[in-house]
């Protein structure tokens, strides 16, 4: 008898570990649209910003001009 204990302790962690493969290798789904939306967002966000400020030109900031180091 404790031999049969000795070979079905390997064949359950065999079981096991085929289990946890399985479950492991499981295809996911990567839920990227939202992020990719936001990301397209803010690349929008960031050209128009980048135009505004070389359409405005002189250098300025919107309070006013800059002096000294800017925080």
């Amino acid at each position: 008898m404790g031999a049969l204990a000795w070979l079905l302790i390997p064949l359950a962690a065999a079981v096991v570990a085929a289990l946890w493969g399985r479950w492991a290798a499981r295809h996911r789904s990567t839920g990227d649209g939202a992020s990719l939306a936001g990301y397209e967002r803010f690349r929008t966000a960031m050209e128009t910003g980048a135009l505004g400020e070389e359409q405005a030109g002189d250098g300025e900031s919107p309070r006013g001009p800059v002096v000294g180091p800017v925080p």
